[in-house]
């Protein structure tokens, strides 16, 4: 097949709102919407992706091995004869993208929805008569180790091997529950090894059957979503589409805020659960809705009730959330099995967890106070004019320590996976004079330099900078720019997460001037639009942060990051900028030296290296006995071995760690705020990677002192 290209594709935006009126021509409701999807995000990707690329048949392969993936990722639905006739499609889905042609997603739904339908009789079978745990056999976890096998018999072999392991594990873990209960009391009643076993398979029966009902759920919009997505990630892993509702939860998750009741929700047994109460919701205010309440009826303002028993939990929240001043009504069933109506008034919903707080670390042997400052994401909202934003809360939170007097900084990006470029930029500038924070490159080389311009510091004192492999995107920025202008000590795993490119959201629908009336929204394409560069011309893609100190950490042993995604960009490099390093108080590779020395003599720190290895050799083990004999002694052993590490986090360490002072009034004034901020300094006093990152504090101010007015 030629190599094909959508270089002609789209040419300007009218093209595809004129070719609305041929695939109307042809098209239902349904097919019209899924036409015009593909249409605009092939338009879109064409036309603002950083490195678009050929369409090609190369491109088709890889679209096809992620869709296959995504379907049944551990073989345990399709067949081989399955998998060989969807191969004939392998190298044409870059003609169905241009072609607008879903015969290969519509067979592929087919074919799943069937073999679905069979390996539901498959586990009922299976788990209605008692498994044999004597015979010796194995079950093989990892799918890459798997081939798709050929007959249905060998695919319910299949699932029988993954339904006796998992019944085999229940029945330990009930097998030890009985053994604690027993020494516990002497009234219990022992049930002997074939009621346990029942038991076991009960459960794993019912945790399939929900799962299977979760997935007679899945609607056509789902399965489009799954193949959509297969065919953007080929261009690169952060490339995406979102439909509307899932566009809503980022957005949520982004800003940490939305507007409805405050109330989240699980589905337990059809029904809708409540799992947790947001403080200072109005479910929280007015106070009748509980945790454990179930949900089984809902009406807006004074409406007829929907019922919601058996609902998609997606649809039952759409129902639930709501503009702020509205009404909504809630039928519900209280853990006593009375039925009550709850009314609730929508109001915004302030997740505070997810914004930035601080606190004021004390050195009682120095009297001194450091602060620390948490930061969880590079949050903004942007549906509002001078909405809540990352850069204002940093800024206030910073004027609120200096007013403690501290004498050094602890900034803790530790799993805060990024958010906004324009943000981190202005949180950079709090710390330097002036200068240049990153570099962007856009398509066809356009380069941008993002600086910060105002000469004013906010706090000029030493600042540690805490990260993990989970620190991302802008939290490398930022992590980046104090390591080159050697503003900060970073500390942390051996390297951040190594995301070193820039998305901006496409609002679909705006896309097509001339969408047909009562047609479902389209939902947005979160889309690579740019690479960034550090300011000394290096990437962080694929490679991260360094941190200037490691720590042992579990991440160190895993194959977490961008490196680890497929089809991610590769590293490059550019030219470095000129800026202005930060004028040191004191010799950087001594404290790194002492801190380094102090790590290794660490018990904890060595054992937290050690059962990192220990996890990792675990993890590679991938076939495990079917026999209960072996599978028990393993198990135990297991447990045995990691008793050693048990200690790990739990032990409260020498911190002294208190609220601000301005904040304390407004905590200890309402008991669920005291509650929440006295377990979040509890956390604290027993973070280990905290505790010697004070130690590099104290450090540094020992270094000042002693070597006051000897620095060149």
């Amino acid at each position: 097949m030629n190599i094909r290209s959508f270089k002609y594709f789209g040419i300007a935006l009218f093209f595809v709102a004129a070719s609305i009126i041929v695939l109307a021509a042809r098209n239902s409701s349904d097919d019209l919407r899924r036409d015009l999807l593909l249409k605009v995000i092939s338009f879109a990707v064409n036309s603002g992706h950083y490195q678009p690329g050929d369409i090609n048949d190369k491109f088709s392969e890889k679209a096809f091995s992620l869709y296959i993936e995504r379907i049944d990722f551990a073989k345990r639905f399709l067949l081989q004869e399955d998998i060989d006739q969807l191969t004939a499609y392998k190298k044409k889905l870059d003609d169905a993208m241009r072609d607008i042609d879903f015969e290969f997603l519509d067979k592929s739904i087919a074919i799943l929805e069937k073999r679905t339908e069979e390996s539901k009789d498959y586990f009922t079978d299976i788990l209605s008569k008692p498994f044999d745990f004597e015979i010796e056999e194995e079950y093989e976890f990892d799918a890459d180790n798997l081939e798709f096998v050929k007959t249905k018999q060998e695919l319910k072999e299949r699932w029988r091997k993954s339904l006796k392991y998992e019944t085999m594990a229940r029945l330990y873990d009930l097998a030890e529950e009985q053994k604690d209960a027993v020494e516990k009391s002497d009234t219990v009643t022992i049930k002997d090894f074939a009621l346990l076993e029942a038991e076991a398979r009960k459960k794993v029966n019912k945790r399939y059957d929900d799962w299977f009902h979760r997935m007679e759920q899945l609607n056509d919009d789902d399965r489009l979503n799954i193949y959509i997505n297969s065919l953007v990630n080929v261009f690169d892993p952060h490339t995406q589409y979102f439909p509307p509702r899932d566009k809503e939860n980022f957005d949520i998750r982004f800003s940490g805020q939305l507007e409805g009741i405050g109330a989240q929700l699980t589905q337990r047994d059809s029904y809708i659960e409540v799992t947790k109460i947001i403080p200072g919701s109005p479910s929280w205010k007015q106070g009748e809705l509980e945790v454990g309440d179930l949900i089984t009826k809902v009406a807006q303002g004074n409406e007829e009730y929907v019922d919601v028993v058996d609902m998609r939990l997606d649809d039952a929240v759409q129902l639930i959330r709501g503009k702020k001043g509205t009404k909504v009504r809630l039928r519900v069933k209280k853990l006593d099995k009375s039925v009550t109506e709850i009314v609730l008034i929508r109001d915004v919903v302030v997740l505070e967890e997810t914004y930035a707080k601080s606190a004021i670390i004390k050195d009682e042997e120095t009297s001194r106070s450091y602060g620390y400052l948490k930061l969880p994401s590079f949050y903004v909202d942007f549906s509002k004019i001078n909405g809540r934003n990352c850069f204002d809360d940093v800024r206030k939170e910073i004027e609120k320590l200096n007013d403690e007097n501290i004498e050094g900084l602890v900034f803790d990006l530790r799993n805060n996976g990024g958010g906004s470029l324009e943000d981190v930029v202005k949180i950079a500038g709090l710390f330097i004079k002036q200068g240049p924070v990153v570099q962007s490159m856009g398509r066809k080389g356009m380069q941008r330099t993002l600086e910060d311009k105002d000469p004013e510091i906010q706090f000029d004192g030493p600042v540690v900078v805490m990260v993990n492999t989970i620190s991302a995107s802008a939290s490398e920025i930022f992590a980046a720019a104090m390591q080159d202008y050697n503003r900060a000590i970073i500390v942390g795993t051996n390297s951040t997460y190594g995301k070193g490119t820039v998305q901006n959201f496409s609002e679909l629908d705006r896309m097509v001037p001339r969408k047909p009336a009562g047609m479902k929204e389209l939902g947005s394409l979160k889309m690579t639009v740019q690479k960034f560069y550090r300011v000394n011309g290096g990437a962080t893609q694929l490679e991260g942060v360094t941190p200037d100190i490691i720590f042992p950490d579990y991440y160190n042993y895993m194959e977490f990051g961008e490196r680890d995604l497929e089809y991610a960009m590769p590293w490059d490099e550019i030219s470095a900028l000129s800026y202005d390093k930060w004028e040191l108080s004191f010799d950087k590779d001594y404290i790194e030296q002492i801190s380094q020395k102090r790590i290794k003599s660490d018990s904890t720190l060595m054992l937290i290296d050690e059962n990192g290895e220990r996890l990792k050799s675990l993890r590679e083990e991938t076939k495990y006995s079917l026999n209960y004999e072996k599978f028990t002694r393993k198990s135990e052993l297991r447990e045995k071995e990691g008793e050693k590490y048990d200690r790990i986090g739990k032990d409260t360490l020498d911190l002294a760690i208190e609220i601000l002072k301005i904040d304390l009034p407004g905590i200890e004034a309402d008991t669920s705020s005291k509650a929440r901020s006295d377990a979040w300094i509890m956390a604290l006093k027993k973070d280990i990677y905290l505790s010697e990152t004070v130690n590099i504090l104290n450090d540094i101010e020992e270094y000042r002192i002693e070597n006051a007015g000897k620095l060149d």
